[in-house]
């Protein structure tokens, strides 16, 4: 029995977190890239919205730190961005969180091959100053700038392999796995919702 209620505790649950709805349930209007969950959502609509902006409310952080980072980069970051927001399906892997803003992270979640290869391969010209995002940065501007002393330099200097993206970029949020999309072993960035939610599986698998 206990086993059962630890499953049933993690699946289907949001992480307490800055921006998250206590519990899960639809949303009507999420907005763009995070559309994807408003059948089940830990995110509201307004969250969504400000999930696309390049100098969003949502933690001051500015994408473009070290110039202009490519659309084709920043979808991905989007995406980043949605799934953790929007997603009830991550409570498997989350944690405890020693923050300010928050009580509870996501750790190792196992990402799909292909999600990590293709967010590497969009972003591996892009710029940026820093291994971990998480933390080091200058905030005196109230938005996060490289710290002094720190070169700004292509992703694919900064982060040599997918692996290294995924893994290091949110201080371990991501773990990079050799899982296809849809073997249900692993967390998809990216699905198409009229399939339905292929993170339900997975979530119920590692639990």
């Amino acid at each position: 029995a206990a086993v059962t209620v630890r499953q049933d505790s993690v699946l289907n649950v949001c992480m307490d977190a800055k921006h998250h709805k206590t519990e899960p349930g639809p949303e009507g209007e999420l907005y763009g890239q995070c559309v994807l969950w408003k059948d089940n959502a830990c995110c509201t609509a307004n969250t969504s919205l400000e999930a696309h902006q390049d100098q969003s409310y949502l933690y001051s952080f500015n994408w473009d730190h070290c110039g202009a980072m490519p659309e084709k980069c920043k979808r991905h970051f989007i995406q980043d961005t949605c799934l953790y927001e929007c997603s009830p399906n991550l409570g498997p892997w989350i944690d405890q969180a020693d923050n300010s803003w928050r009580k509870e992270r996501i750790r190792d979640v196992p990402l799909c091959q292909e999600d990590c290869e293709q967010w590497w391969e969009d972003c591996q010209d892009a710029v940026t100053c820093k291994v971990n995002w998480h933390k080091g940065w200058n905030w005196t501007t109230g938005t996060n700038q490289c710290p002094k002393g720190a070169m700004c330099q292509k992703f694919k200097f900064v982060f040599p392999t997918a692996a290294a993206l995924c893994e290091q970029i949110w201080s371990g949020s991501y773990r990079y796995t050799s899982h296809h999309r849809g073997s249900g072993r692993c967390i998809q960035m990216w699905f198409d919702p009229a399939q339905g939610n292929p993170n339900v599986a997975v979530a119920q698998y590692y639990a």
